[in-house]
């Protein structure tokens, strides 16, 4: 999947031209095209330089950008041609020239699909070295560049459209003014032609492709207004003689003209804020990192850090990079992540992440993960993907705005022709003015901006929340869930059991602990934990494999060894007599109970306590609040879950479930006709992750879940969970009202600018209101989505 700006959208009807032109591509499996991001994501095996041809043929363009960088290592001609030819290798390269004498590259290519990194690395390939001209150089943002380029040319034909038409308008209020209509051709002219030049030339390119966008309507209107005016200036007896007033029009063309231009201007404004929350993000990382190198501390910038780097954090410090905790220890600030405002301890052997604040203490740390890999970016780079998704609910928009301008464009002609052949006299005036209201009062941005505005700044609160929704199928989905399914150890407990008991000798603990040694399974680290806090000395198994839902098998110092659930020692033909008692007096007292035997003998009972998470329960609650039913699966035994699930106030459990059961109960719940949000954490919630109609990973869990699922709530807290759901309900609460105003909007205005009300209520719409009107819909959509930067948290479930 490749994702590229796109320029030169207007409206719903440019980004449904721009998207069919993608689908229309040979290999392309889905493109979608967001109008509030200005960009394409396409997926399929196609080449990049082919969606871009399409998207030029057919009028609009794919920004591109130019950078300098240094280049070291090349000595001769040869040299330069393989540096060429690995940089332009990349898919978005669109030419790279490098100079010999100067060691200097110059790329061409697309900023958000070509990193510094992968043109670091291609030169890397061919034994050169690519630096920046500037280290502390800033990524470029083309969409937040290119969005601040035209606010900025439009603020200046804007105050000098309006500088002409106040002159306009004390020309027209001066009486007695000689040749005064004159004086209004001369003011207008430059508003029409130069002030509006964008809305002329847009319409112009989708003309030549056979296309219509809602430029297209604004040219036409205006330009009926203003060449009607200057024939009338030019030739008033053709008029008079046949006793239609000669009366000039400039002012609806430029007022047109300004009006519109205004709320673009306002929309564009507006829209900057929608993607804030992807610029916050970005903004967390610091610009350099202090590492260890040659035994000395050195300021490095933060894109020439390297996984294995030793790097040094202190107080009031960022953490530059995702690592492991060498020395020291530290009270780190991971709101901005997280969402938790409370700051966590974090010790040797504890991992940090990137881009959160070292309150006190100073602390040496390995880099695990750097640039693209490390949380923080795979934060930004989840939370573009979703904010560059349709969800279904966007579709209704783009059918409708398919047809939209056509179908303007013919109510248009049949207003103009009604009023002509029906109308009162003057009834050529009238079916101009009708007609110009009509092509300027349809606005298809409304409908384009009704959906991914919301997504936008619905996702972004989602982030900042630290909850990353991954597309927006999920957002729209997760305000359906009625039924809440949780896994237990790791979600709602804290995954970090601890080993309480054990009936057996400390030699038999040795041999089940080194069994244990290899698994990654909580409750195996537990056991090893508790042998190693005894004192003993564990072997290395010479065999080892994992049972998933069950326990492990292993061979150590000669013996085999089961670890695990009582159903595992029966398959494998362990005598369970004399071992039932304790088993089910630690399962009674809500502890995680495990048989272990050696060479096919029970030698003990294992009792692990797994501690609940300290809003676990009131996530539970918020959640039945909301009318959602909760369950809980666990592979744990029957009377451990009911113990858990009482204490957490949770009325459904599903205890002893294997992986693949995990899987069949999603299904079980969903063909009562349930909505299913699966909540886990582990590998072998994989599965019941992606089954569910809404995947939720807890982000402290391991990678495998979290790519699996739909959501994932960053600091592992339960109650994200309510809190999703709740951003959801209100994200799509937001795009229902924007659809509704776009819809009613045009229901509603376009028939009194026809003036299908004129014969009963005398009322006809101006081209100047039309154009007021127009404007403001499209501001009044961005500015309702906006409102949900101000989402809050409702305690009480609503």
């Amino acid at each position: 999947m490749v994702t590229f700006p796109v320029g030169g959208m207007s409206c719903a009807s440019c980004a449904g031209r721009v998207e069919r032109a993608l689908n229309g591509v040979s290999g392309v499996e889905k493109a979608a095209v967001n109008l509030a991001m200005a960009q394409a994501t396409v997926s399929g095996a196609v080449p990049l330089d082919r969606l871009i041809a399409a998207v030029r043929e057919i009028g609009f363009q794919v920004p591109v950008v130019t950078e300098s960088f240094a280049i070291q290592g090349l000595s001769c001609a040869a040299c330069v041609a393989k540096a060429e030819k690995a940089m332009s290798a990349l898919p978005g390269v669109m030419h790279a020239r490098v100079n010999l004498a100067s060691q200097e590259a110059v790329v061409a290519h697309v900023a958000e699909v070509v990193t510094f990194e992968a043109l670091r690395d291609a030169i890397g390939t061919v034994g050169f070295t690519l630096i920046r001209t500037r280290p502390d150089e800033e990524p470029i943002d083309l969409a937040e560049a290119e969005r601040q380029r035209e606010q900025s040319l439009i603020r200046g034909r804007l105050v000098i459209g309006a500088a002409l038409l106040i002159a306009n308008m004390v020309v027209m209020h001066w009486h007695g003014l000689p040749h005064a209509d004159w004086w209004q051709f001369a003011l207008v002219t430059p508003v029409q032609f130069w002030v509006g030049w964008p809305f002329h030339v847009s319409a112009w390119a989708a003309l030549r492709h056979g296309g219509a966008n809602m430029h297209s309507l604004v040219t036409v209107g205006t330009f009926s207004a203003y060449l009607y005016s200057v024939l009338v200036l030019l030739a008033p007896g053709l008029f008079t003689a046949r006793g239609v007033a000669a009366e000039v029009y400039f002012d609806s063309s430029g007022m047109i003209i300004v009006l519109i231009l205004l709320g673009r201007f306002l929309e564009i404004r507006a829209k900057g804020r929608t993607s804030q929350a992807i610029r916050e993000l970005m903004g967390l990382a610091p610009k350099t990192a202090r590492v260890v190198r040659g035994g000395e501390e050195i300021d490095i910038p933060l894109k020439e850090v390297v996984v294995g780097d030793t790097f040094v954090v202190r107080p009031g410090e960022k953490i530059p990079v995702d690592g492991l905790i060498l020395k020291g220890q530290a009270t780190l600030d991971e709101s901005m992540l997280t969402g938790e405002s409370m700051p966590v301890e974090r010790g040797k052997g504890e991992a940090v992440t990137g881009g959160t604040i070292n309150r006190t203490g100073s602390v040496i740390c390995k880099a695990v993960k750097v640039g693209r890999d490390t949380a923080l970016a795979r934060m930004v780079e989840m939370v573009r993907e979703a904010q560059g998704v349709k969800p279904p609910i966007a579709r209704l928009a783009d059918r409708i705005a398919a047809i939209f301008v056509p179908a303007v464009m013919g109510i248009a002609t049949v207003t103009f022709l009604a009023w002509f052949w029906f109308g009162p006299e003057p009834a050529f005036n009238y079916a101009l003015l009708n007609f110009v209201a009509v092509l300027i009062i349809a606005c298809p941005c409304a409908l384009g901006l009704a959906t991914p505005t919301s997504i936008l700044v619905g996702t972004g609160r989602g982030a900042e929340h630290g909850i990353l929704i991954r597309g927006g199928d999920a957002l729209e989905t997760a305000h359906k869930i009625d039924v809440v399914v949780f896994d237990k150890t790791g979600t709602l407990t804290l995954g970090k059991p601890v080993l309480t008991d054990w009936n057996g000798s400390e030699a038999h603990l040795a041999l089940v602990a080194a069994a244990e040694r290899r698994s990654e399974h909580p409750i195996a680290e537990a056991i090893v934990a508790g042998a190693r806090a005894r004192g003993l000395t564990l072997d290395e198994p010479t065999r080892f494999e994992a049972i998933p839902g069950h326990g492990v098998s292993a061979e150590v110092a000669g013996h085999a060894l089961l670890v695990g659930t009582a159903r595992l020692m029966q398959e494998h033909g362990v005598d369970l007599a004399g071992s039932e008692g304790a088993f089910k007096a630690v399962q009674q007292g809500g502890k995680s109970a495990l048989l272990a035997a050696v060479d096919g003998v029970i030698i003990g009972v294992l009792a692990v306590e797994d501690g609940i998470k300290p809003r676990a329960r009131q996530s539970v609650a918020r959640l039945r609040a909301m009318g959602i039913k909760v369950v809980m699966l666990t592979g744990d035994g029957r009377v451990v879950a009911e113990t858990m699930a009482a204490r957490l106030g949770i009325e459904e459990v599903r205890a002893e479930v294997l992986p693949e059961q995990k899987v069949a109960e999603i299904q079980r719940i969903q063909a009562q006709g349930g909505v299913v949000a699966m909540v886990g954490d582990g590998i072998n919630d994989a599965p019941a992750l992606a089954r569910a109609d809404v995947g939720i990973a807890i982000g402290t869990g391991t990678d495998v879940a979290m790519e699996a699922s739909d959501i994932t709530l960053v600091s592992g807290d339960p109650m994200g969970v309510a809190t999703a759901i709740q951003l959801s309900r209100a994200t799509m609460r937001n795009i229902r009202q924007n659809l509704f105003w776009a819809f009613a909007y045009n229901v509603i205005l376009i028939p009194l600018a026809a003036g299908v009300w004129f014969p009963w209520f005398g009322v006809l719409l101006s081209p100047i209101f039309a154009a007021v009107a127009m404007s403001l819909s499209s501001v009044t959509v961005v500015s309702n989505a906006l409102r949900l930067r101000r989402f809050r948290v409702d305690p009480s479930g609503e």
